[in-house]
């Protein structure tokens, strides 16, 4: 809808559109300047108190708005000592504006154009390095709610002037701001391509979940493949990284992690702190990675299975063997523990700070120790599950944390029904789902650079190699 060339007309287009007379929040401010009117249209806590001040202590000192043709535009280049103002004909991009924090005045001279004023600002809290991603060298600031905040933050290590970070805005009531970025050379064109237009043909309300929602609208995920699709990072040099290597980062407003694209199950096992230190230490660290990563997935299973298959079991490897299995049969007391650690993961989210440590200690030490006294579990269900449990925080991506809990749920299934074969079918299984996961991506697999085989970028990913 385009604005009229009558004053009186746009004002009451705008108050009928934003009906600033039913929210306190949205402001109407008029303002005589000289021997003409102007009327403001703002959010209360949103725009910058002091620069609007400035700006109307300037207004109301002129001797009036210009007038004839292009009289909105030269008082924007003439009279707005501002840096980020323009002016628009469009009623929606107005309204825009001033729902996402800045200032459209409407003049008495500017006939159908209105000048805006991008004077906002967001409540931000401070740019301290993420919780769930912390390194003993190197920086520690993280991303944060506010998107601009968040391409500064990689401005600040990338000043290629390449680098582009393109505008999208998705949702039709929470019209979130998007910003796609990638390096003009490095990143592959097509790709870049495509994600643009992906996102501009995204059909939804709103984004009420930030980067999952947006995720959940660019592929559509099979329910029964809890692998995660995209990575994420809060860290900017983490960011900076994958984007001088060549990917395609997404950051949505409202939400302090980049998706990193496109994404492969190797992605997720390495980590920012292997590049922070030498190489030797980074690949060690690495490769630890790795292979804790399969004994989260497999060490419990192939335990159980042991233990119903005693003839398998070599003698030097006697030991693993209990004396006494419990009261519970072994497949109960295994998954019993599974739900017990997240039931008090769950508590441990809700409880206040100062009481978490305790509850961990009374969780993790008493109630198992008294768990095994009454002769519900055994001693080495609690050692091997206590290791896994610790293990899963060897990487930080909460979704693979828990698609490898899935699988080796799964994996105990089977193996306890079907004994030796269900292990096996399991396992495979398990790989034919990694394999077949779908991923943002037209041209690699979740297992690139494994499949199809590109043998530098396989190296890169699986060892730390020195940086030319």
């Amino acid at each position: 809808m385009q604005f009229s060339k009558v004053y009186t007309e746009n004002v009451k287009l705008l108050d009928d559109i934003l009906s600033p007379d039913k929210s306190f929040d949205l402001i109407k401010r008029r303002l005589v300047v000289g021997e003409h009117e102007a009327t403001f249209y703002y959010i209360d806590g949103m725009v910058k108190d002091d620069t609007m001040l400035k700006l109307m202590q300037i207004f109301t000192g002129l001797k009036g708005l210009p007038t004839g043709a292009d009289a909105a535009a030269r008082f924007a280049d003439s009279n707005v000592p501002y840096v980020e103002v323009e002016t628009a004909e469009d009623t929606d991009k107005a309204v825009l504006l001033i729902l996402s924090g800045g200032v459209a005045m409407v003049g008495e001279t500017f006939g159908e154009s209105v000048v805006l004023i991008d004077a906002r600002t967001y409540p931000v809290r401070g740019i301290e390095e993420p919780e769930s991603d912390r390194v003993m060298r190197g920086g520690h600031d993280g991303f944060v709610e506010t998107l601009i905040f968040n391409t500064a933050l990689i401005r600040r290590r990338i000043r290629d002037p390449r680098m582009r970070v393109v505008y999208k805005n998705v949702g039709k009531r929470s019209k979130t701001d998007i910003a796609l970025v990638y390096i003009e050379g490095e990143a592959d064109e097509k790709y870049v391509q495509w994600l643009s237009e992906k996102l501009d043909s995204i059909d939804t309300d709103c984004l009420p979940m930030g980067h999952q929602s947006l995720a959940e609208c660019l592929i559509q995920s099979k329910w029964y493949n809890p692998f995660p699709k995209i990575r994420y990072t809060e860290r900017p040099d983490t960011a900076a990284a994958q984007l001088s290597e060549g990917n395609v980062l997404i950051l949505c407003d409202n939400s302090p992690q980049a998706m990193l694209l496109p994404t492969s199950i190797f992605d997720f096992l390495q980590e920012t702190g292997d590049y922070y230190f030498p190489p030797l230490t980074g690949t060690y660290l690495r490769v630890v990675r790795h292979c804790i990563f399969w004994l989260t997935l497999c060490l419990v299973p192939l335990w159980y299975l042991l233990v119903m298959h005693p003839q398998y079991v070599p003698e030097w490897l006697m030991f693993i063997l209990p004396e006494d299995h419990g009261s519970l049969p072994l497949i109960v007391q295994l998954f019993l523990v599974e739900f017990v650690i997240d039931g008090l993961k769950l508590a441990s989210m809700n409880t206040p700070s100062m009481l978490t440590n305790s509850l961990s200690v009374v969780g993790g030490l008493i109630l198992g120790d008294f768990a095994v006294d009454i002769g519900w579990l055994i001693p080495e269900v609690i050692l091997y599950m206590a290791f896994v449990a610790i293990a899963n925080f060897t990487q930080s991506s909460y979704e693979l944390g828990y698609a490898v809990k899935f699988m080796r749920m799964l994996l105990l299934g089977v193996t306890a029904l079907f004994g030796v074969w269900g292990f096996v079918i399991g396992f495979v299984g398990i790989l034919l789902l990694i394999a077949s996961n779908a991923t943002v991506n037209r041209r690699h697999s979740y297992l690139y650079p494994l499949f199809p085989l590109n043998g530098k970028a396989l190296c890169r990913l699986l060892f730390r190699l020195p940086k030319k």
